[in-house]
């Protein structure tokens, strides 16, 4: 969908700020660009709707050279999000969401009803918020408004520069959430400028990672993060390298256990008799439909005197639990948050069906497989861990 060739961009003063840049961004990827300050990322951003002018090569917006066309046409079907997000003060919200499409021609009830839409698409109530002025939100909901505008005339291409930098840490990760579930809906092309590595690991498809003026490493967050290609790219991403990749490694059926699992209508001896065959301290409680119910010590239903009833009498409620797929950063905020030896995983996408359970030594080989997945450009599911490092 965008494609850089050979792209050079140097200031009236000689500086070079972009170097000889080639890379291409697939429809519906998102890839972020990330870098120090002064590395050039911006002012790659800026060129792909003509903010600023490469000095040489040249940018191809689904196979057409930008250059070619009008600037101004050009910026109406790229939509774009900036850090003070930049809404008119003296517009409400509704208006300022319908921006584009009234510049567009659309005509108003057209352009006003997008704009309700996209306002619900993004978690705000056109209802509540639609009549209000950018001065009465919060700065992370301004920052979803502006999302809204960017969206509002349905561009294939969506850039974003620092979108979240200006919200305080918890709001970000809420906006970082929403952005997510939102390109899972609408698969905008994006291009995504920070300089949070942790960020651009988070939202990117791929990474572009930036010294000065040119990429010194272009692949997926997990290959970033466990084969940085130069040691300016390991010192960027830091030494904690292997931390940040949990939030880049999904939970796969292959990293779970299978504990002992008894179900709530079970009578206590049965339980019981099944705990100390398997010399087990504890197992899973599921429903008769094989949901997650919660857990029953060993100790709770073999106890003395207490052989009649069933497990639903002495089961606990479960609360550290996750959906397959969710990051092993997840899990070990589960467990820690919980105090868990470990979680159990559901499939999300079958009622919750109960799937096996996470512990810290899985977790780790979950992560150590990943690592040498990469590196021999395998499946998780085929690495032999006495091969692979435990180091990066």
């Amino acid at each position: 969908m965008i494609r850089f060739e050979h792209v050079t961009k140097r200031w009236a003063d000689g500086t070079t700020a972009v170097d000889d840049l080639s890379f291409e961004v697939a429809e519906g990827e998102i890839v972020t660009l990330v870098g120090p300050s002064g590395c050039g990322k911006t002012t790659t951003m800026k060129m792909v709707n003509r903010l600023e002018e490469p000095t040489s090569g040249r940018i191809l917006l689904d196979g057409e050279d930008i250059a070619e066309g009008d600037p101004v046409a050009l910026r109406r079907r790229i939509g774009y999000v900036i850090q003070q997000v930049g809404l008119f003060p003296h517009r409400t919200v509704l208006d300022n969401t319908a921006t584009v499409p009234h510049l567009l021609g659309w005509p108003r009830k057209k352009a006003r009803a997008r704009a309700a839409e996209l306002l619900e698409l993004v978690g705000l109530d056109p209802a509540v918020h639609g009549d209000r002025y950018p001065g009465q939100l919060s700065g992370g909901q301004r920052q979803r408004v502006g999302v809204a505008r960017a969206l509002a005339a349905d561009p294939p291409v969506l850039l974003m520069d620092e979108p979240f930098g200006a919200v305080d840490p918890v709001v970000r990760e809420h906006l970082q959430n929403e952005f997510l579930r939102l390109q899972s809906q609408v698969r905008k092309t994006v291009l995504f400028v920070t300089h949070d590595i942790e960020e651009a690991v988070r939202l990117g498809d791929r990474i572009a990672v930036y010294g000065h003026g040119r990429i010194e490493q272009f692949d997926a967050p997990t290959a970033v993060l466990g084969a940085p290609a130069t040691p300016y790219v390991a010192d960027f991403v830091g030494a904690d390298r292997g931390l940040k990749r949990l939030s880049v490694t999904p939970i796969e059926r292959g990293d779970l256990e299978l504990p002992p699992v008894v179900h709530l209508d079970d009578p206590l001896p049965a339980a019981a008799e099944r705990l100390a065959r398997e010399r087990a301290h504890w197992a899973v409680v599921l429903d008769d439909a094989d949901r997650l119910h919660g857990w029953v010590a060993a100790d709770a239903i073999a106890r003395p005197g207490g052989g009649a009833g069933t497990v639903r009498d002495r089961a606990r409620r479960m609360d550290a639990w996750l959906p397959l797929g969710a990051s092993l950063k997840q899990a070990f905020s589960t467990m820690l948050q919980h105090d868990a030896g470990w979680i159990a995983v559901v499939d999300g996408s079958r009622a919750d069906h109960f799937l096996g359970v996470l512990t810290p030594a899985s977790l780790h080989e979950a992560l150590r497989r990943s690592i040498g997945a990469d590196a021999a450009g395998s499946e998780r599911a085929d690495v032999d861990l006495r091969t692979v490092s435990s180091k990066g």
